[in-house]
């Protein structure tokens, strides 16, 4: 397993091929940062579909309102909901969306993160300055690569566990 320097700030998320190891940046942005481990703690991801993944680009998940696979799942509306918290303002930073990076998912209002996020495939710069980025993956990657593709996915795959490695 990766070197892991800050357990409090670093989540393990359980695919189907194995873990993926994610750094979290709270220097950077704190609230996202924060409500990716409230929501974490609580079991809110685990089992939630990764509902929009575009080969060569990012897959998207964390719509834990509609997406979980296991409790009123509903394709048709995974990716529209958020969680029971309120909506975070944006925290850009300097950071870029490089591949393997967090990226805070939102609708077209820059301060409408709330639950869901994305994990860049390769780097796209041109998401710089317009997504918050909160994370990078810092092991686990190619787990990634083999997240199936689709909007939605035929066979989705899905967040079978996720944790705050300090819990772990």
């Amino acid at each position: 397993m990766a070197d892991i320097k800050d357990p409090e700030n670093t989540i393990i998320l359980t695919l189907k091929d194995g873990d993926v190891i994610i750094q979290l940046l709270p220097d950077i942005a704190p609230k996202h940062v924060e409500r990716m481990k409230t929501l974490a703690r609580a079991g809110a991801y685990d089992n939630v579909a990764f509902h929009r993944v575009i080969d060569g680009f990012m897959a998207q998940t964390g719509d834990v309102d509609h997406a979980n696979m296991e409790k009123d799942y509903n394709p048709g509306r995974a990716g529209t909901g958020g969680s029971e918290h309120p909506d975070l303002p944006a925290e850009f930073g300097k950071v870029p969306h490089a591949r393997g990076s967090i990226g805070a998912a939102r609708s077209a209002n820059p301060n409408s993160a709330n639950s869901q996020f994305f994990i860049n495939f390769k780097d796209n710069d041109f998401l710089n300055g317009q997504y918050t980025v909160y994370g990078q993956v810092i092991e686990g990657m190619a787990h990634v690569d083999k997240i199936a593709k689709g909007e939605p996915p035929r066979n989705p795959d899905r967040i079978i566990s996720m944790k705050v490695a300090a819990d772990a």
